[in-house]
Parts: C-alpha cells; sequence; structure tokens
C-alpha cells in the first residue's frame, strides 16, 4: 500500500486528488495532462504546425509543472489515514457527540474543528460535522462538506451515511421549492383568462 501511495507522486496533483479527494490537486493534474498533451502533439503529431522552439518551450513549461508539483507534493504529501484516533482525539470526539445530542451546536462545532485539527482524515468527525451544519441551516457548507468526504479515501466507510445526508438535503431542497411553487400556481389559476368574463361582470350585465 505504501509503494502505491508513493506512486501517486509521478503525476502532479494525483497525491491530493486521488488520497485526499484535493480540487486543487485536480486543477493541477490537468493543467499537467493538458500541456503534456500539447508538447506531444507539437512534437510528433502536428509539427508542420508549430516551430521548434515552441515545442521545445511547452517541454520545459511540462518540465516545470512536474517538477514544481512533485517537489511540493514531497513536502507535505499527504499522511496515511491512522488506524486509530490517540486518547486527545477520543476525549475530542466523544464531547463533540454528548454536545451534539445535547443540541448545543457551537460547542459540537468547536469540538469537531478542533479534532479536525489533530486529525484532518477523521471521517467520522467530518461525517458529523457535515451533519451538524444541516441541521443549523448551513446547507451549502454541509453539501460541500459531505461532497468532499465522499471523494476522499477516508469516506469510504461512511459512504452510506454520506449518501443519506446527501438525500436529505436534496429533499429539504425539494420541500422548499414546493411550497413556492404551489402559491404561484394558485395565483395563476386565480388570474382571469384572457376573453373570459369574470363572475362579477356576468352579475352585472
Amino acid at each position: 500500500m505504501h509503494a502505491i501511495r508513493s506512486l501517486t507522486l509521478l503525476w502532479p496533483g494525483l497525491p491530493w486528488l486521488w488520497l485526499r479527494g484535493s480540487m486543487a490537486g485536480l486543477v493541477l493534474a490537468l493543467a499537467f495532462a493538458v500541456v503534456l498533451d500539447v508538447a506531444i502533439v507539437a512534437t510528433w503529431i502536428w509539427t508542420e504546425l508549430f516551430e521548434t522552439s515552441f515545442a521545445l518551450g511547452l517541454w520545459a513549461a511540462t518540465a516545470a509543472i512536474w517538477f514544481v508539483g512533485t517537489v511540493s507534493a514531497l513536502s507535505a504529501f499527504p499522511p496515511p489515514i491512522p488506524a486509530a484516533r490517540d486518547a486527545a482525539a477520543d476525549l475530542l470526539i466523544v464531547t463533540a457527540r454528548d454536545a451534539y445530542l445535547a443540541r448545543d451546536w457551537l460547542a459540537a462545532e468547536t469540538k469537531l474543528r478542533s479534532l479536525l485539527v489533530l486529525s484532518p482524515v477523521d471521517g467520522e468527525a467530518q461525517l458529523l460535522l457535515a451533519t451538524l451544519l444541516r441541521r443549523v441551516g448551513r446547507v451549502r457548507e454541509s453539501r460541500d462538506a459531505l461532497e468532499k468526504l465522499a471523494r476522499s479515501d477516508c469516506g469510504s466507510p461512511w459512504q452510506s451515511a454520506i449518501d443519506r445526508e446527501l438525500e436529505l438535503i436534496a429533499t429539504a431542497a425539494r420541500s422548499a421549492d414546493q411550497p413556492a411553487a404551489e402559491e404561484q400556481a394558485a395565483t395563476i389559476l386565480a388570474l382571469e383568462r384572457p376573453g373570459e368574463p369574470s363572475a362579477s361582470h356576468e352579475q352585472a350585465a
């Protein structure tokens, strides 16, 4: 497993994209792929369309992106997901759960964020924080947190719970839209249709 993790260093951005689901890693990986593809096309396929100096510049840019991406990944390589929490993390998650069950949202969020500073890859803490954000009405933050957790390897054991939370958010959004749609429909039905006299006009006649 350690060897597989190390192989992600060969492609810029891949360590954070593959191991943590980072959007920044996705952008870097795509940028490297585009520059590499253009360099290959300019060098071996459409040689008549590109000057040699342009192709060399593309290869230099490709090498620069690879070097910077690899060096930055080596300096901040995502650590392996710990098999278990330490004593401090255990205390924080228990305190956060108690505060959540007591509906003390502020205390629960504070404890969970403190835990994620100590252990940023704790999937249970991320899931509980996303659930808390949904409960207090911060739906966009909750959805973003759930989608990020779903993309990361630490979210794999919690995938069914993540899907359930996302479904609850989607259901709440549909329910919020339904009264507005019904009110609009009632307003439309209350309006007189063009060319049809109203009841009051018929009585006056």
